[in-house]
């Protein structure tokens, strides 16, 4: 039986790559932060577009603000309530769920309805 050879080859790094290695670490954490934020209105906007929601109706379903959808949507804004954030997923239809040990623990967004 004849020996597998392997080859090394060097990975060129990706731009994306060199520019993360190249933060100093407070540069690191914000752009972390503003990673979390775009990813959070991109999560949003894809929910909103495969529903074909806008943000009036969404902001209707949920009971809020269409200013607080729009800046969850854009990225705008960053400093929202998680009651908020719990009352969009569910006018999307969504549940938030903590994923803990192998155990998923759904958060009861009917709590967050509650004054």
């Amino acid at each position: 039986m004849k020996a597998k050879s392997y080859s090394m080859v060097k990975r060129t790094k990706s731009t994306n790559d060199a520019f993360v290695e190249s933060l100093s670490p407070r540069e690191l954490n914000a752009f972390k932060e503003d990673y979390k934020d775009l990813v959070l209105s991109e999560l949003i906007m894809a929910l909103m577009e495969e529903d074909a929601v806008s943000v009036r109706k969404l902001a209707k379903i949920a009971g809020i603000s269409p200013t607080i959808v729009q800046g969850m949507r854009s990225g705008a804004q960053d400093n929202f309530s998680m009651q908020s954030f719990f009352k969009i997923i569910k006018g999307l239809g969504g549940k938030v769920v903590i994923k803990r040990n192998g155990h998923y623990l759904p958060l009861d967004t009917s709590l967050s309805d509650k004054k």
